[in-house]
Order: C-alpha cells, then sequence, then structure tokens
C-alpha cells in the first residue's frame, strides 16, 4: 500500500515536471516616436516626458544634518528668557523763516543735532516729509462775545479752505460742554457746512457764556488718539477756562504725554481785548494757549484783524505738511516714565550755528519747530 501511494506521488510529479510552460505573448511594438526614454526627457517630438531616473546606489546621498544642541540649565536653575526693546524716538521738526513763515528746503542730516536733556543724540533716520494731514477743529463758540464768535468763524475758514482732497478733517465745539459739528470726512464741504450753520446764528447770544476749554482738549485727545499715525489739532479760542473738571496742571501733563499729536493754537477776541485793554485774565489764557502749543511742536498765532487769518493759516498749512522727520535712539534707555526735554539745533558743515541769508547776502531769522519732550514709557515689572 504505500509503494502504491509512492508510486502515484512520483508520477503526479513527473507529469508537472513534464508540462511546457504557457507561451508568452510578445509585447506590442510601439513606434520610434512614442517608445519611452530612458531618462530626461521625450526621445521625439511627440514622446512622453519622463522623469529622470535616480542611481540605485546609496553612496552619494547626502549626510544626515548633525543633531541640533541641547543647552540645559544648571541643576536648580529656573527657566529664564530675555527679550530687550530698544526705545527710538521720532522727532518731526519744521524750519520757517520767520517774516514770511516759508519752509526751509535743502537741509541735510548733517545740519540737525539734537538734544535730549542736554545729551547730544546720534541721528540715524532722516527723511522729509509730505502726506495727507488728520486734523480736528476744535474751536470755542460761546456766549462770550460776539467778537470772540466771529474771529473763530474766521478762523475756521480760513483754515478749511486750505485743505486739500486727500486730508481728513472734524470738527467740534465747545462752551460749558462740547458738540461734534462734523465727524471726520475727506469732503470739507461738510466742514463748511457746519461753520455755516454756526455762522446763521453768530449774532445770537449761545447757550452758555462758560468755557471749559481744559476738559474740551482733554477730550479732543482721547478722540484723536484713536486715529493711528500722526494727527493735529487746531485749537481757536479765548484761552479762558472757567469751569474745567481738570485744572491747569492735569491738562498740561496730559499734554506732554502726547506723542503723536501737534496741536497749533489761535487766541480769538485779540482785537477786542486790544481796544478795551487787555486784561491779566486774557494775557493769562494767551500764555496757556501758547504753552500748548510748545509743548506738541506747533506754533501759536494772536490775530488782531482778520486780514493776518489767511496767512496765519497758510504758516500752519506749510508747518504741517513739509517736515523733517528726525530717528534716534536715546542714549538714556530706560523706561522709567520720566519726561525728557528735547531740544534741537541747526549747524552749518564746521559745527557752528547756521546762518542763512537771501539772494542779496541779507540775514534771514528762521523758526525751529519741535515739540518740547517726551514722556518714555513706563516699564512693567
Amino acid at each position: 500500500m504505500a509503494l502504491l501511494m509512492a508510486a502515484v506521488a512520483v508520477q503526479g510529479h513527473a507529469q508537472n515536471q513534464s508540462q511546457p510552460p504557457a507561451a508568452q505573448q510578445p509585447a506590442p511594438q510601439q513606434p520610434a516616436d512614442q517608445q519611452a526614454p530612458d531618462a530626461g526627457g521625450p526621445s521625439g517630438d511627440n514622446g512622453p516626458i519622463a522623469l529622470p531616473k535616480k542611481p540605485d546606489n546609496s553612496d552619494n546621498a547626502p549626510p544626515p544634518a548633525p543633531a541640533r544642541p541641547e543647552f540645559k540649565a544648571p541643576e536648580g536653575a529656573p527657566n529664564m528668557s530675555l527679550r530687550v526693546e530698544v526705545p527710538e524716538v521720532t522727532v518731526d521738526v519744521g524750519v520757517l523763516l520767520e517774516k514770511t513763515h516759508q519752509f526751509v528746503p535743502g537741509l541735510k542730516p548733517s545740519n540737525f543735532r539734537v538734544y535730549e536733556d542736554g545729551v547730544e543724540q546720534k541721528v540715524e533716520g532722516f527723511k522729509r516729509t509730505e502726506a495727507p494731514i488728520t486734523v480736528l477743529i476744535l474751536m470755542e463758540y460761546a456766549a462770550r462775545g460776539y467778537f470772540f464768535r466771529v474771529d473763530a468763524l474766521n478762523s475756521a475758514v480760513a483754515f478749511t479752505e486750505q485743505l486739500r482732497p486727500q486730508d481728513y478733517a472734524a470738527m467740534m465745539t465747545f462752551d460749558l460742554n462740547s458738540h461734534i459739528v462734523s465727524d471726520f470726512t475727506q469732503d470739507k464741504r461738510q466742514i463748511m457746512e457746519g461753520i455755516n450753520q454756526l455762522a446763521a446764528g453768530v449774532y445770537m447770544p449761545a447757550a452758555f457764556q462758560e468755557t471749559d476749554i481744559f476738559d474740551a482738549l482733554n477730550e479732543g485727545l482721547d478722540r484723536m488718539s484713536r486715529v493711528e499715525g500722526q494727527k493735529y489739532i487746531l485749537l481757536v479760542a479765548s484761552g479762558i477756562d472757567t469751569m474745567s473738571k481738570l485744572d491747569l496742571d492735569q491738562i498740561l501733563k496730559r499734554v506732554k504725554a502726547t506723542r503723536d499729536t501737534t496741536i497749533f493754537t489761535v487766541s480769538t477776541g485779540g482785537f477786542f481785548e486790544t481796544m478795551r485793554g487787555e486784561s491779566m485774565a486774557y494775557l493769562q489764557a494767551e500764555n496757556q494757549m501758547k504753552t500748548f502749543s510748545e509743548l506738541t511742536g506747533g506754533m501759536h498765532f494772536e490775530p488782531r484783524f482778520v486780514g493776518e487769518l489767511p496767512d496765519d493759516m497758510k504758516a500752519i498749512n506749510e508747518n504741517i505738511r513739509a517736515k523733517y522727520e528726525l530717528v534716534y535712539h536715546p542714549t538714556n534707555a530706560k523706561q522709567d516714565g520720566t519726561y525728557r526735554k528735547i531740544r534741537v539745533e541747526l549747524v552749518d558743515d564746521e559745527g557752528q550755528p547756521l546762518r542763512m541769508q537771501d539772494e542779496k547776502h541779507k540775514p534771514l531769522k528762521y523758526d525751529i519747530i519741535a515739540r518740547d519732550g517726551y514722556r518714555a514709557k513706563q516699564e512693567v515689572e
């Protein structure tokens, strides 16, 4: 029985070996212009595009990247990180001829010297800027007197006429309270419409005689702080404050802390006060208005006649639009919240005070318009 099963197994194995392999069908031959190329592109004009073949040997493979070193703090030491913030100060400087208020072009970086708290700083950035402006016209309109209201309206008209299509302007008036006449717009006709509405009742007494200029200026600075970039406030007022919640020291502190808003001031009622004899209260108010502008790098005007306003507004327009921008990193890098005084001087190539002359070689006096200083950031512990 065992022999019979072995014989059957041997016979089956022999049959498997004796069967011929299945005949293989030859692959269809492709035309010459359609044969797959070995590597690097088609072999004819209409052939398929093939990717280059990668070599099989791995001898030319790039070595693996080195392991990133790990730094471990000493045992028991806390995890610490270091971040250094270098303060940067930008100072806008206007250089105007004293007589004509014209901007002086053509100055070089070497003509400027900047001092912070009496220490000379290295000017690292310099350029001349002329760009559209964002301005708030903040105007006193109260029952103080007809002449004050007329002066305010004439000043607002003279300034609005010089606005350009790219400028943004808003208008706000104040007496005992503040009132928004027009929100920010590029259409100066809206500002003019608001002025005309006020002018229609110029002969009628306003609601209140009191003028809270400190509170109104503080509110104006609050509104401008929400706008990015450099901004301007044209403050047209008598300067007399009667019932503000803030006192003079508080509003001056607020003005000093303002970094990107320049205040230009125009005093009203000058002719009326001159005729009746300027009172001590009015003289003090004018001095306050002048301080607001000087602290922020603006200009102050005390027109006595309507004919002076076009030239005064032109000077403001020239100073706002044409400036030299100076950038420096203060040598005192402490962020301690202190107030730093800034002084800008003009010098010639030899380091002497810069002297200007007209075409007849007559000396020309000029004014340097720059902010009084800035308050350093307070470092948060």
